[in-house]
């Protein structure tokens, strides 16, 4: 698949200088680009590079532009730029292309036109599979679930019972949506467990990560609003609610009935305690430990950075003694007072 650098500058909205007869193959970073290659600069600590660039064309800015010794795409936003070119070069294959032969598909299923489901790919009854969608190899889906047009299931995902997913969804492998809450009851020492009757449901343009698990509602579901993005590994509690545009990093871990804005940004490895409320566009930065509702936007950190194990060790040694210090601290204070 190739394209003319005046097609793309069609496609983007950009303005071309240079050769728009050339073709564009792929893209490639700024220091590996070479001939047939696109690549961009967002950054202007990387703009020495330019000269030295091989790649047939560049996407900059217009101030970038004098820098510039190739063919160039001029634009507002390189970087979104760069993402709506990679998406026309996108050489990634469908999970599936057809009707696998050793596909078991429930009589009843409603199949849309086009619909793609691979080898022993397992879907019960009563689900609906809307236009276009792709369901990889191994993948389950479990009864009464439905999947909006052009929706991906990447291998051997798992989607339980009552689940609902909106359009232009993509879920890689290895995800499970729709598992149990954690929900029991504790009598005297026994575990009694609260069968959770809810399920989940997915908005429009919803992307989900490798390996990521998000459970399915006690009573009500787990919601996730549209355009939300959820990185590989996370835990996405029952009755969570996660607000449009959210972009969550990997490892974030949210427990129950949590409420997450729009427009938030959580970082890696991040944490939430349940039952409360985080407001639209907070940022989350990577490893933080929620513990209380946040009502402002803004950002948002907790943790200690990284040091030498040296500093640490001390850093450490003297945390353990913050009591016995604020204690004389306010002996202190009292004393002062005094005089």
């Amino acid at each position: 698949m190739a394209f003319t650098l005046a097609q793309l500058a069609q496609q983007l909205g950009a303005q071309v200088h240079g050769d728009g007869t050339l073709e564009i193959r792929k893209v490639a970073t700024l220091e590996k680009a070479g001939e047939g290659d696109i690549t961009f600069l967002s950054n202007k600590k990387y703009r020495h590079y330019l000269e030295q660039s091989k790649a047939t064309a560049v996407l900059i800015t217009e101030a970038d532009l004098p820098f510039c010794s190739t063919n160039a795409l001029v634009i507002n936003d390189p970087y979104v730029g760069f993402a709506r070119v990679a998406q026309l070069l996108d050489t990634t294959p469908q999970p599936a292309t057809d009707i696998h032969p050793s596909a078991v598909i429930a009589a009843d299923v409603q199949l849309g036109e086009r619909v793609a489901i691979g080898a022993n790919a397992v879907i019960e009854s009563g689900v609906v599979l809307g236009d276009d969608v792709r369901i990889g190899p191994g993948c389950f889906v479990g009864k009464n679930t439905q999947l909006g047009a052009r929706s991906r299931l990447w291998a051997n995902v798992t989607l339980y019972h009552n689940i609902t997913m909106g359009t232009d969804c993509l879920v890689q492998s290895g995800t499970v949506i729709g598992a149990d809450g954690f929900g029991y009851a504790n009598e005297r020492g026994e575990w009694i467990k609260i069968p959770q009757l809810g399920g989940v449901t997915i908005g429009n343009r919803v992307e989900i990560g490798a390996c990521t698990t998000i459970d399915r509602g006690a009573l009500e579901d787990t919601c996730i609003a549209d355009n939300v993005i959820i990185d590989n590994q996370c835990q996405i509690a029952h009755n969570v609610e996660i607000g449009y545009g959210t972009a969550i990093a990997g490892a974030t871990t949210m427990a129950g009935s949590l409420k997450v804005g729009k427009y938030c940004i959580i970082g890696g490895a991040a944490v939430f305690n349940g039952h409360m409320e985080i407001c639209d566009q907070a940022t989350i930065t990577g490893m933080a430990m929620v513990m209380r509702p946040i009502t402002e936007p803004g950002v948002y950190s907790s943790g200690i950075p990284l040091q030498t194990n040296k500093e640490w060790r001390k850093t450490a040694a003297r945390v353990m003694r913050i009591e016995e210090m604020h204690k004389r601290l306010s002996k202190l204070e009292k004393k002062l007072d005094q005089e």
